[in-house]
Order: structure tokens, then C-alpha cells, then sequence
């Protein structure tokens, strides 16, 4: 078949509308035409050519929600007609990962989706005689794409999908990376480094676990309106502080007796590397605990003195906020829907596809939280 899709055809270089084939799905395949998706930084950092997995040409995109149009033989957990969110993290619930209950790092098609193919080696888009890479196993830059069974969850069908493709990516790791990874508990101090589309959802979370005190850390003073909309008590910008944040930090988050400072946890979701430090220095000595949520560039390294890991902090990663995704995800969509977290105002602008290189015009200029493309 053939549909219209956004294809990144070289690094650095916009995205180019252009039909291209599909072939249908195979055995554990489902065919889904995606109705709306999120523009996300990852795309960006792929697109820009700083990611060292980044393939070309490929069809990007992985925050997406649509209908199952078909599906391939031996599918039985999905059916024509089911609404669903596309996973680039799966949950093949088999893997000796899934089995072990300690991560959501499924690793059933790791080796595929990392190269841009469909677990059996070969990719479904293609322009005549060329192939073109399927990107982190959900290609959602087009109106129709092909994932495994595996990689799909089914989702509540009241939902409307130009709100919940965000839970796709971006509203499940920021929450997620607090429910899930941080396990944060009521009455926690907290502290979020950067305000964009996770660090408002890591906010969110925060709120849901009934954090105290969270403070948001950012340069753009626009920011601090969204974080208070969210739930954000105390807004800093590093700009307006003299010298180094972390002692600020610190002595802010001193309460009661207990004077020696530093956030119960903390968490990253810029990417700079100098912030990730940042973060894990702000937490409190003998348990605060710093989540690296932000992803950086290729071959750029963390550092910290050994002492301040002696000392009792935790530096620890997430990734899709620890969720699985088929159990998680639907659950995620459900508080949604029953107004335990919000995303309409996330949601700043509304594209179609011909327009999606102005959302990433729109995301480098720090003008949206979130995009989305409605096909």
C-alpha cells in the first residue's frame, strides 16, 4: 500500500513529505494507521545527527496514537478496530528482562529496532527498489506504519488521540521516572532540571506522589508560569544566581532541623551533562537519589568526585519512565481520562503534516511544549 509519510533523508536536513510503500504486516505484525503524533526532542537529537544509532533515510517519530487497520497471522492480543499507543520500548512479557520484574528494558527486538528493521531483518517502508529504516520501532512521521504485537498497547477507545499520543513517550517517562524509578514518597522535597515537555510531566508525577516541595530549574523565565500550572512550589533560573547553583540549591531545601540541605531526589531532564551533575550534587547526603532522564550527545561522559556517592547519594537512570508498556501505558491513558493528570495544555500547537518541520522550528526556539501532528 502506500501512504504519506515525513522522511528524514540525511542528517541535519528537513523533513521531506513525500508517498511512500508499506508493505502489510507479517506473522506477529500489526498494521496501524496513526492518527495523530507528538513531536519530540529525541527526533530532533536523531535528526540533528548526534544520535550514534541515528540510520538515514529513515521515517522518524515514536509518540504517536492510531487505530489497528490489520494484523498479520498469529496475532492475538490486538484486533481490527483497537485504538492503541505504539511502543518504542516493548513489553514481549517473555525476555529474560521481563521475566526478571527488575526493568522495563524488554529485550526481545533490541537488536533489530536498533538498526531501523522489523524483527525478521527487513524493513516495511520502502520507495521503489530503496529501502527506508523504521526509527526506534514506530515510525509514527507516517500516516500508516507496521509494529509488533509486542510493541503496541491498547488503549481506552473514548480517548482522543491528538491528546494521548503524548503518553507515547513524553508524559509516560516524566511520570514515570517518578512513580516507577524514583519511587517518590509523600511529602518528598524535590528539584527539576528543565522545564520542557518531561520536566513538566516529572512535575506532574510529582504531584501525584504528594512531594512537598518541588522546585523547577530553568533559563527560560517563562517557564516558571508552566511549572506552577503543574504544581512546581519554588522557581529558580541559574542565570539570576550568583555563583555556583548547587550550594543555592542546597540552602534552599534546608527545612526544620534538619539543616544540611539538598533535595530528596532530583531530577535531569535537559541532557547537558554539566546539569546531570548539577542534579546529583543538589541531592541530599546519605539518600538523596538524582534520575538522568535527559539523553546526551554521542560519546559525551558524566562526572562527579567519588566522594559525593560515598556519602549516600544515588545516581540512576530511566528510560520510558521505568514503564512497561503494555500493562502501564493504558493505565497512564486511564488517569487521563479521569482527570488525575492533564496534557491539553501541553499541547501548544496543532499541525498537519506538511507542517511538521515547523514544529521543530517551533521546539528549538523554546515557543512549544508540545507539538502534535494530526493526520
Amino acid at each position: 500500500m502506500k501512504t504519506r509519510a515525513a522522511v528524514a533523508v540525511a542528517a541535519g536536513k528537513p523533513l521531506e513529505i513525500m508517498e511512500v510503500d508499506l508493505e502489510g504486516p507479517k506473522a506477529g505484525e500489526v498494521l496501524i494507521e496513526v492518527k495523530a503524533t507528538g513531536i519530540c526532542h529525541t527526533d530532533e537529537f536523531t535528526l540533528s545527527g548526534a544520535d550514534p544509532e541515528g540510520i538515514f533515510p529513515a521515517i522518524l517519530g515514536h509518540e504517536g496514537a492510531g487505530v489497528v487497520v490489520d494484523v498479520g497471522p498469529g496475532v492475538t492480543t490486538l484486533k481490527k478496530g483497537d485504538h492503541v499507543i505504539p511502543l518504542y520500548t516493548p513489553e514481549c512479557r517473555q525476555c529474560p528482562s521481563c521475566l526478571s520484574r527488575k526493568t522495563n528494558l524488554c529485550t526481545a527486538i533490541r537488536a533489530t529496532q536498533g538498526q531501523g528493521l522489523m524483527p525478521d531483518g527487513t524493513s516495511r517502508f520502502s520507495i521503489g527498489k530503496d529501502k527506508i529504516f523504521h526509527y526506534m520501532g514506530c515510525s509514527t512521521f507516517s500516516n500508516f506504519t507496521v509494529l509488533p504485537e509486542i510493541a503496541v498497547a491498547k488503549v481506552d477507545p473514548e480517548a482522543p488521540f491528538d491528546k494521548i499520543c503524548y503518553i507515547g513517550c513524553g508524559v509516560t517517562t516524566g511520570v514515570g521516572a517518578v512513580l516507577n524509578t524514583a519511587k517518590v514518597t509523600p511529602g518528598a522535597t524535590a528539584i527539576v532540571f528543565g522545564l520542557g515537555g518531561i520536566g513538566l510531566n516529572v512535575i506532574q508525577g510529582l504531584r501525584l506522589a504528594g512531594a512537598d516541595m518541588i522546585i523547577g530549574v530553568d533559563i527560560n523565565d517563562d517557564k516558571k508560569e508552566w511549572g506552577e500550572r503543574f504544581g512546581m512550589t519554588h522557581f529558580v533560573n541559574p542565570k539570576e544566581v550568583d555563583g555556583d547553583i548547587v550550594p543555592y540549591l542546597v540552602n534552599m531545601t534546608k527545612r526544620g532541623a534538619d539543616q544540611i540541605g539538598g533535595a530528596d531526589y532530583t531530577f535531569d531532564c535537559t541532557g547537558n551533562t554539566k546539569v546531570m551533575r548539577q542534579a546529583l550534587e543538589s541531592a541530599h547526603r546519605g539518600w538523596g537519589e538524582s534520575i538522568v532522564i535527559g539523553v546526551a550527545g554521542a560519546g559525551q561522559e558524566i562526572s562527579t568526585r567519588p566522594f559525593q556517592l560515598v556519602t549516600g547519594r544515588v545516581w540512576k537512570g530511566t528510560a520510558f519512565g521505568g514503564a512497561r508498556g503494555r500493562t502501564d501505558v493504558p493505565k497512564i491513558v486511564d488517569w487521563y481520562m479521569a482527570g488525575k493528570i492533564e496534557i491539553d495544555p501541553m499541547i501548544t500547537h496543532t499541525l498537519t503534516l506538511d507542517e511538521i518541520n515547523k514544529g521543530f522550528d517551533l521546539m528549538h526556539a523554546g515557543k512549544s511544549i508540545r507539538s502534535v501532528v494530526v493526520y
